[in-house]
């Protein structure tokens, strides 16, 4: 087995952006994270946070390529 991982970040402060993005789509959704871990939550609601911050980077992606 391959110890590459798909979900290793490779920009520095990619990482805080990624949070503050994951926490700023839950407070649209009403779904309330802690600081820290959240395995609490509903895989229905995780889902629904992490589908919706792939629509906004894919969004931001579309603006930013069809700005040059």
């Amino acid at each position: 087995m391959s110890n590459n991982t798909s979900n290793r970040i490779e920009v520095p402060n990619a990482r805080q952006a990624m949070n503050n993005l994951k926490y700023e789509v839950a407070n649209e959704l009403g779904i309330t994270l802690n600081q820290g871990y959240n395995g609490n939550i509903a895989s229905k609601d995780a889902g629904h946070i992490g589908g919706q911050m792939v629509k906004k980077m894919i969004a931001a992606q579309e603006r930013q390529m069809s700005n040059r």
